[in-house]
């Protein structure tokens, strides 16, 4: 959701916050990216789950013979804002993982690009974002 990364980067984000339950190496690729265009630390957090981590009295407990052993294979990562790892992803255990970051990081790494500076053309484009509470709809 580019347009959204967009209106967070305009507040000023330090900490992107990235959970999710996708353990491909191509999840690795965008929460590099993510960091490298809003010059940003991402946290990204998955789980690890294999298959008898599972209760055998869960409903529909069956279900899960045809699934992989590995059920989710973690990898959990801290990027900086230059799309390096701090932390490296950590696959295949459970792990809590802790850094300390160097928020000057993220100034220095606007040095050669500002997502929300002079490189957003704010000339040309114009992102307005409705920063209304809005009403719940029912059907």
């Amino acid at each position: 959701m580019p347009l959204a990364r967009a209106a967070i980067y305009a507040q000023g984000v330090q900490l992107y916050i990235a959970p999710t339950a996708d353990s491909r190496e191509s999840w690795q690729s965008t929460i590099r990216h993510i960091a490298m265009e809003g010059r940003c630390f991402v946290l990204s957090c998955n789980q690890f789950v294999t298959k008898d981590m599972y209760p055998q009295d869960l409903a529909y407990y069956d279900d899960l013979k045809s699934s992989p052993e590995v059920m989710s294979g973690g990898g959990s990562v801290i990027v900086g804002p230059l799309g390096e790892y701090v932390v490296e992803p950590v696959w295949g255990k459970e792990e809590i993982i802790i850094a300390d970051l160097d928020l000057k990081q993220i100034a220095y790494s606007q040095f050669d690009f500002d997502p929300v500076g002079h490189y957003a053309r704010p000339d040309v484009f114009k992102l307005l974002v409705n920063e209304e509470k809005q009403k719940h709809i029912k059907k």
